[in-house]
């Protein structure tokens, strides 16, 4: 029995190093004064071009899909979607759209933005490169991503039938790219990438996945080309993350940001989301302390 505990916590520390090594870290968080709990921000960025990204997470990326991923001092946990068109001060910028704090700073500035914006100190930055989907989605066998209508569209190579099905690594690729066969482009393109993100999380936090050393082996590899995240966040703390954001899924404590104006013009970035000052703090307020009304 001993011999056997032995060999399983050094199969865990190993596999647990290995994956360490294997993920690309960025100087992503602020160092600023801590908010009660614990919080992430989680980042979706394209890779198409294939371009390597830089020290400063600048070069070759975008981040279009953003969620913020709180725990509660009280136990509650909260996943919510920041809309990349959501007008912010980006600092040393001023007002643009969210997702302009990625491409002017890399994840430094949008941590930093996200934090003046909810009043929320980031303790884990992680971001999902959908250049790495493929790979990753195959390692845990599949996803399960569900569709509004019938798609056949040539341009990404998706093909899936109206409803909820498991799908494979290149057709959840082919999901996170679709754009052009939705009315709503991008904006449907954006609601999909969350609900990839959601799903991955989902899947890695099954007991068939997190109970299996060789899926760890085969995850920890494909996230290599995948994940980047701050300094100071490793896989256990990954695995924290999937396992919070399920929670709250499950819970349906997934509230929704109070929007002023979904259609404001303005004067550099075109349309963009408005809200209210005093509605996002008091909002925030709520996630911080647990007390978030998550009801429809």
């Amino acid at each position: 029995m001993v011999l056997v505990l032995v060999l399983v916590l050094g199969w865990g520390t190993g596999v647990t190093i290995w994956a360490n090594s294997r993920i690309d870290h960025v100087a992503a968080l602020s160092g600023a004064e801590n908010t009660p709990g614990t919080t992430y921000l989680i980042a979706g960025s394209d890779r198409r071009d294939g371009a390597a990204v830089g020290e400063d997470g600048t070069q070759g990326a975008r981040a279009d899909t953003m969620m913020l991923l709180h725990k509660a001092p009280g136990g509650n946990s909260y996943l919510i979607s920041l809309p990349r068109d959501t007008l912010v001060d980006i600092p040393g910028y001023g007002a643009y759209k969210l997702n302009a704090a990625y491409s002017f700073g890399g994840a430094p500035l949008l941590v930093q933005t996200v934090e003046q914006f909810t009043g929320l100190t980031m303790d884990h930055y992680v971001e999902i490169g959908f250049d790495g989907v493929s790979e990753v989605v195959d390692s845990v066998g599949h996803v399960n991503l569900c569709i509004d209508r019938d798609v056949d569209d040539k341009k990404s190579g998706l093909v899936m039938t109206e409803g909820c099905h498991d799908v494979e690594g290149e057709q959840a690729l082919a999901f996170v790219r679709a754009r052009y066969f939705d009315p709503t482009a991008d904006l449907g393109r954006q609601q999909r990438q969350q609900q990839f993100v959601g799903a991955l999380m989902e899947r890695v936090t099954t007991p068939s996945v997190l109970l299996n050393p060789f899926a760890q082996v085969r995850l920890a590899g494909a996230g290599s080309g995948a994940l980047t995240t701050s300094e100071s966040t490793g896989i256990i703390d990954v695995s924290r993350m999937a396992l919070t954001a399920r929670s709250a899924m499950n819970s349906g404590s997934t509230p929704v940001l109070p929007i002023e104006n979904p259609e404001f013009m303005t004067e550099h970035s075109g349309v963009a989301i408005l809200t209210d000052d005093a509605d996002i703090a008091a909002f925030f307020a709520e996630v911080r302390d647990g007390s978030a009304d998550t009801a429809p």
